[in-house]
């Protein structure tokens, strides 16, 4: 099995990596400290076609695949996981529309994230329901030829940025199964009864937006409706399966940055840094490890997922 990358894929890579290293480094701990949602970069990232890069070109993507997507999202994380977590959110969640969308929807709600200025996003977690998706709560009713939605979210990237979002919803409670009673459905931000609160104080990723959502007897079209009504949790998980493929790119990035950010730094920095100094033994072990280690186990994994 050949894991060398194509040439295209090297030049991919190369561009990704001069657009974080050009756009990223003098804004970035600004951006963190602030809690800024980096525009321009999002809208430069868009022109280059650095997001989303597995939406196929008849939807507006650049039509190439979810390794092409690893990658560029490695070198982002490399430089800084706050920007990187942004632009990768900004299609997160449109494998739903690829996998069980019509063409009607593929082409209204896809392309926009390209050439227009939507963003999009993914309502899943719960202030009760963070693995265990099979028991959200928030509930979508359908009354006549409108989805009635109410409840609330947690920690959704997009809450306050974004143009709308897919929302995982209970509409089958009394289904026996668990799998089988909820839906996704499309809910645009200006709907009325929506309201988001940005979540301040994060530990890190602090410019990609974060938000906590309320739905007041949202209502929306019956036909905003993606894939089957009840099949909401099979094609979550078939949406997980493709996105934590990419996800494993944040992880390889952020530990390669986490390596070439001390060996950057000046040498009296390191020294005169009492925290520093008490593990200076380890450091040097490490460092006398690092030219062996270039992950090439973490990067062969992901690869073959």
């Amino acid at each position: 099995m050949d894991f060398d990358l194509t040439k295209e894929q090297k030049y991919i890579q190369k561009a990704a990596r001069e657009f974080a290293v050009g756009e990223f480094t003098d804004v970035a701990l600004d951006l963190d400290i602030n809690g800024t949602f980096p525009a321009d970069i999002v809208k430069k990232a868009k022109a280059l076609d650095l997001i989303g890069l597995f939406i196929p070109e008849e939807y507006g993507g650049p039509g190439l695949g979810f390794l092409e997507q690893t990658l560029v999202l490695e070198e982002f994380w490399k430089v800084d996981p706050g920007i990187g977590q942004q632009l990768s959110s900004l299609t997160f969640g449109a494998e739903e529309f690829l996998l069980y969308g019509t063409e009607e929807q593929k082409k209204k709600w896809l392309a926009p994230l390209f050439k227009g200025d939507a963003i999009m996003g993914f309502a899943i977690t719960e202030p009760d329901a963070g693995s265990d998706t099979a028991s959200a709560s928030t509930t979508a009713v359908l009354d006549g030829d409108e989805w009635v939605i109410n409840g609330s979210k947690i920690m959704i990237g997009n809450g306050t940025v974004g143009t709308f979002l897919l929302v995982f919803c209970l509409t089958d409670p009394e289904v026996t199964s668990k799998t089988g009673r909820h839906s996704i459905i499309i809910v645009e931000t200006d709907r009325e009864g929506y309201k988001a609160e940005a979540m301040h104080g994060k530990m890190g990723l602090r410019c990609s937006d974060t938000a906590a959502i309320y739905f007041n007897n949202v209502r929306v079209p019956a036909d905003n409706l993606v894939g089957e009504r009840g099949n909401g949790f099979i094609q979550l998980m078939n949406f997980f399966d493709r996105s934590r493929a990419y996800v494993s790119g944040h992880g390889l990035g952020l530990s390669q940055g986490a390596w070439i950010w001390p060996s950057n730094m000046p040498r009296g920095a390191i020294s005169s840094a009492n925290p520093l100094r008490l593990c200076s033994r380890p450091s040097l072990k490490l460092r006398r490890w690092r030219p062996r280690s270039k992950s090439p186990a973490t990067r062969s994994t992901r690869r073959l997922g």
